[in-house]
């Protein structure tokens, strides 16, 4: 596979919201689903999240909808600096990323940058880590890149 990230599947769509369990309750009627629960990031020293280099204490609620090829995740910040409240505050609710599950992390962070798209956040989950890239000014979106251990 070409391209920058090795891959070409989405496997998530991220979207900002300001209410959390409203917007779930929605999302699930008009799917039929059930309301997924609202789950919050891990705490700082677990997420060690940088947010424009610099540490930051940001958290988020998330809420996962498997929608079969793909997942959609309600992410609502907390009021810390991150790329979440920042998206937020300047554009509003709506789609905030694209993810992709890559390997190589580092490495893939570095081709991106290299193509001009910088390092806006990156941080730990249990089981793996995350890292935004600002592709923005070109793609509308930004990508999130996605590694499992």
């Amino acid at each position: 596979m070409s391209g920058l990230l090795g891959t070409n599947v989405i496997t998530q769509i991220g979207i900002l919201v300001h209410d959390i369990d409203k917007t779930s309750r929605v999302y699930a009627d008009f799917f039929g689903m059930d309301v997924p629960p609202a789950i919050l990031t891990d705490a700082p020293e677990i997420a060690r999240t940088e947010f424009e280099g610099a540490p930051s204490p940001a958290r988020a609620r998330l809420a996962f909808f498997d929608m079969g090829s793909l997942q959609l995740e309600l992410i609502e910040p907390d009021e810390h600096p991150s790329t979440w409240r920042n998206y937020l505050n300047e554009h509003g609710e709506g789609v905030h990323h694209i993810a992709f599950q890559i390997e190589g992390m580092a490495e893939k962070i570095s081709v991106l940058e290299g193509k001009g798209y910088a390092l806006q956040q990156k941080g730990e989950y249990t089981g793996g880590r995350y890292a935004y890239m600002d592709t923005a000014p070109d793609l509308k979106v930004l990508v999130e890149l996605l590694e499992n251990d």
